[in-house]
């Protein structure tokens, strides 16, 4: 998914009204945005990050210091280690490597839902082929889609849960992890 597009997700899951426009600079196609008050901001977090303070929820880039801590070590996470990578010998490592960190946890940081949550989830979709579902992150990706409130899906066009639930279940695998979030 293009950051762009997830940045769009961020918007709507955060309740933003306002659509922004956004542009992509480079050869690795990093996300920019023009604010009208200032400078733009360049990055796929960093944006992301501003989007929260926008919305005024910043308890989503953590409560405590070591929480913010940790919700900037799976940001930085996400940018140099799941975007780009494209082996499927990398792409297993990176699964392994997050599967054992989830073993004892409902979120990255614990127990408290997080931007690193919801980023890390959406630069996973382009992974389903390898059947996330067999791995114990699942345990982390299925109450991730019910606490971000999914509620429709994106293949080609917008499915319901209910016809998300009559699908092919490869389908039905990649579709949660393309969700809109409402």
């Amino acid at each position: 998914m293009a950051a762009a597009a997830e940045l769009t997700l961020l918007e709507k899951s955060l309740g933003l009204s306002k659509g922004n426009k956004y542009s992509a600079q480079g050869e690795r196609q990093i996300p920019v945005l023009q604010t009208n008050n200032g400078p733009s901001l360049t990055g796929l977090t960093t944006i992301a990050a501003h989007l929260v303070k926008q919305a005024n929820k910043e308890y989503l880039l953590g409560s405590t210091a070591e929480e913010k801590a940790i919700v900037q070590q799976w940001l930085e996470y996400r940018v140099t280690r799941v975007d780009g990578h494209s082996s499927k010998d990398d792409i297993r490592a990176l699964l392994k490597d997050l599967n054992s960190y989830l073993e004892d946890k409902v979120y990255l940081t614990g127990y408290n839902f997080t931007l690193a949550d919801i980023l890390l989830y959406y630069g996973l979709h382009r992974f389903i082929e390898l059947r996330i579902d067999s791995l114990s992150s699942s345990g982390w990706l299925r109450p991730l889609t019910h606490k971000l409130g999914l509620r429709k899906c994106l293949i080609g066009d917008l499915l319901t849960s209910e016809e998300l639930k009559t699908a092919p279940s490869d389908h039905a695998n990649a579709a949660v992890l393309r969700t809109c979030v409402l």
